[in-house]
């Protein structure tokens, strides 16, 4: 599956879309392409056309950004690297832990959750990690939007074809 860098008309990062959404975009000119990949699609009449690596809206799309990130549990595992914020572990099956139990008032927000693996959530149970005698080792913070569209481009692995048009 090949993945396509869209730019908004102003050379900002919107999104990464699937090559046959790239080329309705094309055929449908809204879109300019900045950078061709070296794939190339054939239809049944016979056409070939190369697919984009990195396109441009032709018109500007104004984002309306929120304020914060919504809270959820995918969210919070992003924040935390996928790793257990009591051991480090990379585990496949996470869990979200409250750092203050909401049986004891806790909330649920960015402030006080924390992924956690099981044995590290079970060995903590209805304590804070003071008193169950673990301790974070990172911090429980509220992230911007900003941080998680870096996250999301050093995910995707396309942080080189954004520098070359330097963007990122």
């Amino acid at each position: 599956m090949t993945q396509c860098v869209l730019l908004n008309a102003d050379y900002t990062f919107l999104n990464v879309v699937d090559w046959k959404r790239a080329i309705c975009l094309l055929t449908k000119d809204k879109i300019t392409v900045l950078k061709y990949s070296e794939r190339i699609v054939k239809t049944a009449e016979g056409v070939v056309m190369r697919i984009p690596a990195v396109m441009r809206l032709i018109k500007l799309i104004r984002t309306l950004y929120r304020t914060r990130v919504p809270f959820s549990k995918r969210n919070v595992l992003v924040r935390d690297g996928f790793k257990c914020a009591y051991c480090s572990a990379k585990k496949d099956k996470l869990t979200i832990d409250h750092i203050i139990p909401r049986s004891r008032g806790g909330k649920t927000d960015f402030e006080n959750c924390v992924a956690a693996c099981k044995p590290c959530n079970n060995k903590k149970g209805d304590k804070t990690p003071s008193e169950a005698n673990m301790y974070l080792k990172v911090k429980a913070y509220q992230p911007t939007i900003s941080e998680f569209l870096r996250l999301k481009v050093r995910k995707l692995g396309i942080t080189e074809v954004l520098k070359g048009f330097g963007i990122y």
